[in-house]
């Protein structure tokens, strides 16, 4: 007989991507996976080249260097902080580590779709909590807590909505939940945000509650085809996850480029100028046209389209992917009359918008 998994594995869906247009003829405009249009810091592309000299060699196996550059850079204890392959390995033992079989974990109704795998992965039942306006809603997730809650993530700036909460809710938000229940706060997106009140889960964190922050260096990085991230969270969590990952978890390509990405300040800050400058103009450039848009502040715009007839997002999908323009589906996160556009290039985000007018008129 076959070995036979257990049944919360065999209910996962799998994980899919944005599409990258392979296969489509001619120049492809990728805004489908949230990636910097500037791509990965040329310090840290030197950096990664000259790691792979040494690629006999196994990596540091704390990325402890890392982890002080980290610290450094944020203010920090290294020895609160650590490195996974990419944030999503950190979400998954996160889940397997504190859930199992008959426990829940916790997330909103728009929120990233590992929250749910990640639960299944760990043989626990995800729970969602509906949202307001396309926000997490604090009383809602309070509301479906249980004793049984056992992890609640929540993302903040949240994909692929684009909003986020401040520190006061996210306060209330652990003052709420069982003292058994892990908050983890995925910032994934926090160094584009510019909100009052925002918060990327440090302070809670530091305060002594049962908080996790979890960051990555894919996103304003771009360092996504490295896989790596990183956790700060209590001493005792971040025991827990050392336990639990693999011994060399993090190569030895991707610590040396993550170095040499966190101690650059200046090309972070390029990055964030070109979002605050080019974000705002798609989101308005797309409301123009008669579509609803959500104000975010993350590197993103989520647009909604009619629920049916010529004008639906599925229809507009086809035109721009046509013309070799890719953004993102997003009906697998319940929202399947919107499409979700990374902020590209100065041209890139002109071709979306003049390709939207052409379908919408």
């Amino acid at each position: 007989m076959a070995p036979v998994p257990r049944p919360s594995v065999l209910g996962i869906t799998p994980y899919k991507p944005g599409s990258s247009g392979t296969g489509h003829a001619g120049r492809v405009i990728k805004l489908s996976s949230n990636e910097t249009p500037l791509g990965a810091n040329p310090k840290a592309i030197a950096a990664a080249r000259a790691a792979a000299d040494d690629l006999s060699r196994y990596p540091e196996p704390g990325a402890t260097p890392l982890r002080e550059a980290i610290a450094e850079r944020h203010g920090l204890r290294p020895d609160r902080i650590v490195c996974g392959n990419g944030s999503d390995e950190l979400l998954a033992l996160l889940a397997i580590a504190y859930a199992g079989a008959g426990d829940e974990i916790l997330y909103s109704q728009h929120g990233f779709l590992m929250y749910p795998i990640a639960a299944r992965i760990a043989g626990a039942v995800p729970v969602t909590a509906p949202e307001t306006d396309l926000t997490v809603d604090v009383d809602a997730l309070l509301a479906a807590a249980t004793s049984r809650t056992r992890v609640c993530f929540i993302a903040n700036p949240n994909n692929p909505t684009g909003t986020a909460v401040d520190l006061a809710d996210l306060q209330r938000l652990r003052a709420g939940l069982p003292d058994s229940c892990v908050l983890v706060i995925d910032s994934a997106y926090a160094e584009y945000v510019e909100m009052d009140g925002y918060d990327d889960g440090r302070r809670l964190v530091d305060a002594g509650a049962n908080v996790v922050m979890t960051r990555t260096f894919s996103k304003i990085f771009g360092l996504a085809g490295l896989r790596l991230g990183w956790a700060y969270g209590p001493e005792s969590v971040v025991d827990v996850l050392h336990r639990v990952r693999g011994p060399f978890n993090v190569n030895v390509v991707a610590q040396a480029a993550g170095m040499a990405s966190i101690r650059d300040r200046e090309f972070l800050a390029r990055a964030q100028d070109h979002n605050r400058r080019w974000r705002p103009w798609l989101e308005v450039a797309l409301r123009e046209l008669g579509l609803g848009v959500r104000a975010g502040v993350a590197n993103f715009v989520l647009a909604e389209f009619d629920p049916a007839g010529p004008k639906s997002a599925a229809a507009a999908y086809d035109h721009l992917a046509g013309q070799g323009i890719f953004g993102r589906r997003v009906g697998e996160y319940g929202l399947p009359d919107h499409l979700r556009f990374t902020v590209g290039l100065e041209e890139e985000n002109r071709a979306v918008a003049a390709a939207l007018a052409d379908f919408l008129t």
